[in-house]
């Protein structure tokens, strides 16, 4: 016979009933579902309008623009040498198109890296227009004159901004550093001297400056001919509405993943939760996760990376003000939502709190959140944060009624088990592996440039 000594407390004196660890043994524990950290509100999915692509193309059709080379250059450096990189110099208007690749490195070696504290001037207004400038890191604000000869503020410039004037001889405003800056200049004199020397160069430069003013409307786009105002029998112009010949087109995405499961686990460890359910709810999380990383950071799509030019703005002061908020909300009508990083509303709140003012809530789906005029601002932990502690805030408006940002899906699948998305059956392998595909297929598209905009370069440790 088997003699067991008596289990003793902690305490030291013998145990006189059973112990809890001793009851579980004949206890159903109850269970929770398998949680998971990664789980967000993905708002961005939720506040879409998700538009049916038949087809798997969406193409934006769009009024004829004559706006080139308006984009963001892009540097590289060695140490504190900075290079522009020479294709970028396509993105100035007096470039663009230009292809000749061994004539934009020479450009591009010709660039003077210069450096500015904060408070000098980069350029005064009056002086020659006689050099291209290259903001390569820091920012500047661009001045003019106000009514009262006071220096008002037209903008600001921060890293990838370009300033260059081919309408005159002279600067009509001013760029000040508000930080320190680097900037890469080219003189005019050096520009001349390469295109005396390169003959595809010399062709491009003269067809530019020869190339005549097309008649446009404040956003770039083919002047429609209207009269109005006239009295009597005035000649009525004729006109007619020009299209872009190669509209955008924005295929599907997809993000995939193959689910294994084992049978024997499948079969037997159903209860009181079904495996298979459980690993397909998280895998689902996941990929719906990844979608929206996907629609805010893909470079082909992406919204941070769709915004236009004119609708990207930077900071005053570097943290996030009211100022700033207001700038970005103006630049379109009917905005819909902000969408920023936790962080980053964490730091608008302090701005507003350092100022004495208290943004409302509102209420979206029945949850309370802030809002700036109005508008929601919404928490997305998808949008970046640099390791120099900066973010972006972005606004938009949606639908494809208002000419917005919208979201796209494809029509129904096979095996849909959500809209966009679907699980399909691959088989059991030989070593008794069920496997199965997960797939989810998406996209987004800006129809109008000012229906997204950017504020960027939000500092969020101020």
């Amino acid at each position: 016979m088997t003699v067991t000594e008596p289990d003793v407390s902690l305490n030291g004196h013998a145990q006189l009933s059973l112990s809890t660890k001793a009851a579980r043994n004949l206890a159903t524990t109850t269970k929770s579902e398998p949680q998971m950290q990664g789980i967000s509100p993905r708002w961005l999915l939720k506040m879409l309008p998700w538009v049916t692509v038949a087809g798997g193309t969406y193409r934006v059709n769009q009024r004829l623009t004559y706006t080139v080379g308006d984009g963001s250059v892009e540097f590289t450096n060695v140490g504190a040498r900075v290079r522009v990189i020479p294709q970028e110099l396509r993105e100035l208007p007096l470039l663009h198109d230009f292809d000749d690749e061994e004539t934009l490195a020479a450009l591009a070696d010709r660039f003077v890296q210069q450096e500015f504290a904060a408070g000098e001037v980069i350029i005064r207004a009056g002086d020659p227009a006689d050099r291209i400038c290259l903001i390569a890191h820091g920012r500047a604000d661009k001045l003019g004159t106000g009514m009262y000869d006071d220096d008002v503020v037209l903008g600001v410039l921060a890293d990838g901004d370009h300033v260059s004037h081919q309408n005159g001889d002279t600067w009509p405003f001013s760029v000040t550093a508000t930080t320190a800056c680097t900037v890469l200049v080219l003189a005019e004199r050096a520009l001349d001297e390469l295109a005396q020397r390169s003959e595809p160069l010399r062709a491009h430069l003269e067809a530019f400056r020869s190339r005549p003013v097309l008649s446009q409307n404040k956003y770039g786009e083919a002047e429609i001919a209207l009269s109005a105002g006239h009295a009597g029998e005035a000649e009525l112009p004729g006109t007619f509405v020009d299209y872009e010949t190669s509209p955008r087109e924005y295929e599907l995405s997809v993000a995939q993943t193959v689910l294994r499961v084992h049978s024997r686990v499948a079969d037997l460890y159903n209860q009181p939760m079904n495996q298979t359910e459980q690993q397909l709810r998280l895998t689902v999380e996941a990929l719906r996760e990844r979608q929206e990383r996907e629609l805010i950071n893909n470079r082909e799509f992406g919204l941070l990376h769709n915004a236009d030019l004119r609708q990207r703005i930077h900071t005053r002061t570097g943290p996030p003000t009211p100022d700033d908020m207001d700038e970005l909300l103006c630049r379109r009508r009917k905005s819909r939502f902000f969408l920023a990083h936790p962080r980053t509303i964490a730091a608008f709140g302090r701005e507003c709190t350092k100022r004495g003012i208290y943004p409302t809530t509102t209420e979206v789906d029945g949850t309370p959140v802030m809002a700036w005029r109005g508008v929601p601002v919404l928490p997305c932990d998808k949008i970046p944060i640099t390791n120099t502690n900066t973010s972006s805030i972005l606004v938009m408006r949606t639908g494809e009624e208002d000419q917005g940002v919208i979201g796209l899906t494809p029509a129904a699948l096979p095996d849909e088990f959500e809209p966009g998305l679907n699980i399909r059956f691959m088989g059991i392998n030989e070593k008794a592996v069920i496997s199965y595909l997960v797939s989810a297929y998406f996209s987004a598209a800006v129809l109008v440039p000012d229906a997204l905009g950017v504020l960027d370069n939000v500092e969020l440790g101020r």
